[in-house]
C-alpha cells in the first residue's frame, strides 16, 4: 500500500515511510492510495471470527508488504490484549467501553499498534527516532505507555499546563526511561502548532528523525477502525440500524470509523458529538469551516479548535459536502448539559460516565429524536476516574480507582516547562 499527501505536493510513501515520517514533506496528512472493501462474506460470518482475526483482515491491506503477515498477527495480538465490552443503557442506546487497556483510554489501541510497528521497523536501525506528540489529554499517557522502553525510540510529549486532568498528567510525566514530558504554557492548539512547526523546521529535521504519534500518523489512526467492527459483531444480530456517536476532538476516531465503513462495515450513520469546541457542528449547519481558538471544557480531550483529521474525512467524501452530511450529523453541548447527562446516566441507568462519554450520550439522544428506529452506540473513550474531581462532584458518589490508575497516583511528576517554539527547538537540538 502506498500513501499520498492530502496536499498533493509530495511523493507517495510506503506504509513504513508514512509511519516514520508522520506527516508528508509538503505538510499534508498521508492517506491510503486505495481502499479495497472486504467481501460481504466477511461481515456475514463475522460472529465466527476472533477480535485478532477481524483486525488482521481489516488492516492488512494498509500495511502490506512492509510488515510480514506473521509479524502483523503478533502485533495485533499484543495490541488487543484487553476487552471491548458493550453495555446496554436503554432500549435504543448502548455504550462501547474503550477504556480497559493499560492507560484506560481508547488511544491505547492506536498507540500500542504504532509502537510495535515502529519497533519492528527500527529493530535493525542504529539511528534513534524521536516521536514528537501533542496531547489534549489521553494521547500522552497512551503513547508514553505504548512506547516505553521501545529500542531506538525517544518520546517527547507536549501538553498544555493545567489543562489536562491530574491523572492524565501523572500518566505521561511519571514513566521516565525514554519518555520526556514538556509542559507548555498555553492550550492544546499551541502544542499541536509547535509539533507541526518542528516537522517543517530543517534545522531540526536535518539532524533528528522525527515522527508523530498523534492520530495524524497512519499507524495511530487506522487501528481505531477495529473496535467499530467489534461493536458490529456484538450488535448486528439484534439491531439492523446501528449508528455511532463519537465524542470528537481531533476527529481521528470518527474518521477511522468511516474507514471501517469504506471497508464495507454496514453502519448507517455517524454522529460527531462535540463540546463547546463546535467547529465541525457549525460546518455541518452552515457549510462554512472556520477553525478558532479552543475553549477549555470539562471534556478536555475534545478541546480542539482546528481538528487535524477532518481533512481526511473530507477526502473520504471527495470534498462533497452533501454526501458527507448524509453520513454525518453534528451536535455540540455545554459543560452544564454534559454534567446533566452524567447525572442522568447515573441516577436513571446506574452508569457512571466520564465527561467525554456523556457528550457522546447526548449526541445519541439528539439524533434519536428524529430517528426512532436506530440503535445508537456512544463511545466511552476513557475511564471516569481519569476525571475524578469532575465525575465525583457531578454524580455525588465515590468512584473506586482501578489498578491502572492506582499504579501512577503516588509517582513523582517530572516535566520540563516551555513557553515557546524556540524552547521546544532548543530542547530537541540539545537533548
Amino acid at each position: 500500500m502506498n500513501y499520498y499527501s492530502l496536499n498533493r505536493k509530495a511523493n507517495k510513501a510506503s506504509f513504513k515511510e508514512a509511519v516514520i515520517k508522520g506527516i508528508a514533506p509538503d505538510k499534508g496528512l498521508y492517506f491510503p492510495e486505495s481502499i479495497t472493501p472486504l467481501p460481504e462474506s466477511f461481515f456475514e460470518t463475522i460472529d465466527t471470527l476472533s477480535h485478532t482475526e477481524i483486525a488482521f483482515e481489516a488492516i492488512k491491506q494498509f500495511v502490506e508488504p512492509d510488515i510480514p503477515e506473521m509479524v502483523l498477527k503478533e502485533i495485533i495480538k499484543e495490541t488487543l490484549s484487553f476487552d471491548f465490552p458493550i453495555v446496554n443503557i436503554s432500549e435504543h442506546i448502548s455504550t462501547l467501553e474503550l477504556f480497559h487497556g493499560p492507560t484506560m483510554a481508547f488511544k491505547d489501541v492506536g498507540a500500542r499498534f504504532m509502537a510495535r510497528c515502529l519497533g519492528y521497523f527500527n529493530k535493525d536501525n542504529m539511528n534513534e527516532v524521536t516521536v514528537l506528540v501533542a496531547t489534549s489529554g489521553d494521547t500522552g499517557g497512551a503513547v508514553a505507555n505504548g512506547f516505553l522502553g521501545v529500542k531506538g525510540v525517544k518520546v517527547v510529549i507536549l501538553y498544555p499546563s493545567g489543562k489536562v486532568s491530574g491523572i492524565q498528567e501523572k500518566q505521561l510525566t511519571t514513566l521516565g526511561q525514554n519518555i520526556t514530558a514538556l509542559e507548555v504554557d498555553g492550550v492544546f492548539d499551541d502544542c499541536q502548532d509547535m509539533v507541526k512547526q518542528a516537522f517543517l523546521d530543517t534545522d531540526i529535521t536535518d539532524h533528528i528523525q522525527l515522527t508523530s504519534a498523534n492520530s495524524i500518523n497512519v499507524a495511530r489512526w487506522l487501528p481505531q477502525l477495529f473496535y467499530f467492527m467489534f461493536a458490529y459483531k456484538a450488535l448486528h444480530i439484534e439491531y439492523q440500524d446501528i449508528v455511532f456517536s463519537v465524542p470528537s476532538g481531533n476527529f481521528g476516531n470518527i474518521c477511522a470509523g468511516m474507514m471501517a465503513q469504506q471497508l464495507g462495515l454496514p453502519i448507517n450513520h455517524f454522529i460527531a458529538s462535540n463540546n463547546e469546541n463546535n467547529i465541525v457542528t457549525n460546518y455541518l449547519n452552515s457549510q462554512s469551516y472556520n477553525p478558532k481558538p479552543s475553549v477549555q471544557t470539562i471534556s478536555n480531550a475534545m478541546d480542539v479548535g482546528n481538528p487535524s483529521n477532518f481533512v481526511r474525512i473530507q477526502e473520504i467524501y471527495k470534498n462533497n459536502f452533501h454526501e458527507l452530511k448524509k453520513n454525518l450529523s453534528g451536535f455540540s453541548f455545554t459543560d452544564a448539559q454534559t454534567r446533566a447527562a452524567m447525572k442522568e446516566l447515573y441516577t436513571k441507568y446506574n452508569y457512571i460516565a466520564d465527561p467525554h462519554g456523556a457528550v457522546g450520550y447526548l449526541g445519541c439522544k439528539a439524533f434519536l429524536e428524529n430517528n426512532h428506529q436506530s440503535h445508537c452506540v456512544f463511545l466511552e473513550t476513557a475511564h471516569p476516574t481519569k476525571f475524578l474531581d469532575v465525575v465525583e462532584e457531578t454524580v455525588d458518589t465515590q468512584v473506586p480507582l482501578p489498578k491502572q490508575i492506582q499504579d501512577v497516583m503516588d509517582k513523582d511528576k517530572h516535566s520540563i516547562k516551555i513557553a515557546s517554539y524556540e524552547d521546544l527547538k532548543n530542547y530537541l537540538l540539545m537533548s
